[in-house]
């Protein structure tokens, strides 16, 4: 078995054809087809099977796939290692934020490392399923993390960013009205538009709802923050994000909360990590994570965030 049989085998998981794989590999169609005929015979087992959509993974085609994808990110990761003392790297970057966690700083930071690394492919999602997040953790698949509180040390170094706030986002005829603090307890009688019921940010809500005896309707639940924000300046209800996931233009709506509700960001980085991690935990450091005005003179009450306490950097966060 092959790296490259490993990578065809995952274009056409990707794409459901022979033909579109070999054309996102900018290769043959036949050279695609043999690749998958010569893998199959070496396992001894069919790896996809043809449906009226398209060739889809068997069972065994799944578990394998899930294997052959860790093999090829970590033989990428290698070869960015490699070229990384000349300045040269290359290979892919694969970031993911935890509860929309970083909007307002990744996009800098991110940015400053392609600067310093123009052959890098960097790619973002966000992942509200912590669940799913750690999954992936265990498969190699993530490079580094951005998460709210600790993570677990046999995984992942987590270095400690700063305090993420989080705020009520209402409508606008609810804003004029509100205090530059809300109490949660007054916002009983409120629709809420919450998240998906096993994300990290629903878990906060839920959380927050408990501890303050509060019951309230369901009107909606979203997957983005930004969906949350734009549907609460509506009116259709109010919701509860962290303070750098609040889209710009939005600020004016948001309110921070007593009793507030505050968790760590966490850079979580794997042991032994390459110069592309490492750069960019640099950058992220950099950003401001503290504000002592986060919505600015005019736009909204100013709130000082909390400094939290010293961590030690290059510790594992527990």
């Amino acid at each position: 078995m092959s790296l490259r049989q490993f990578e065809y085998a995952l274009a056409v998981a990707e794409a459901g054809s022979v033909t579109a794989a070999a054309e996102s590999l900018h290769v043959a169609q036949p050279s695609v087809s043999q690749q998958i005929r010569g893998l199959e015979r070496e396992l001894g087992v069919t790896l996809f099977a043809r449906t009226p959509t398209g060739l889809v993974p068997t069972a065994v085609g799944r578990a394998f796939l899930r294997d052959a994808e860790v093999a090829v990110r970590a033989a990428r990761r290698a070869k960015a290692t490699a070229r990384a003392g000349a300045e040269e790297l290359e290979g892919e970057l694969v970031v993911a934020a935890q509860m929309g966690l970083g909007t307002r700083q990744l996009p800098g930071a991110l940015t400053a490392l392609r600067r310093r690394f123009p052959r890098l492919e960097i790619t973002v999602f966000e992942e509200a399923n912590p669940a799913e997040l750690e999954r992936l953790a265990r498969r190699g698949v993530v490079d580094l993390g951005l998460m709210a509180g600790p993570c677990k040390e046999e995984l992942y170094q987590g270095h400690h960013l700063g305090d993420e706030e989080f705020v009520v986002v209402t409508s606008p005829e609810h804003a004029r009205l509100a205090a530059d603090r809300v109490e949660l307890r007054a916002l009983g009688r409120e629709p809420w538009i919450r998240f998906d019921h096993d994300s990290a940010l629903d878990g906060v809500l839920r959380d927050v709802l408990r501890d303050n005896e509060l019951a309230p309707t369901t009107v909606a639940r979203v997957s983005q923050t930004a969906t949350a924000v734009r549907w609460a300046a509506h009116g259709l209800g109010v919701t509860l994000v962290p303070t750098s996931a609040v889209p710009p233009g939005f600020e004016h709506l948001t309110r921070p909360v007593s009793p507030a509700v505050s968790m760590p960001t966490v850079a979580a980085v794997r042991p032994g990590a390459g110069p592309a991690e490492m750069a960019l935990l640099e950058f992220l450091r950099q950003e401001t994570w503290h504000y002592t005005d986060f919505f600015g003179s005019g736009s909204g009450p100013a709130h000082n965030w909390v400094t939290p306490p010293s961590t030690t950097n290059s510790a594992p966060v527990v």
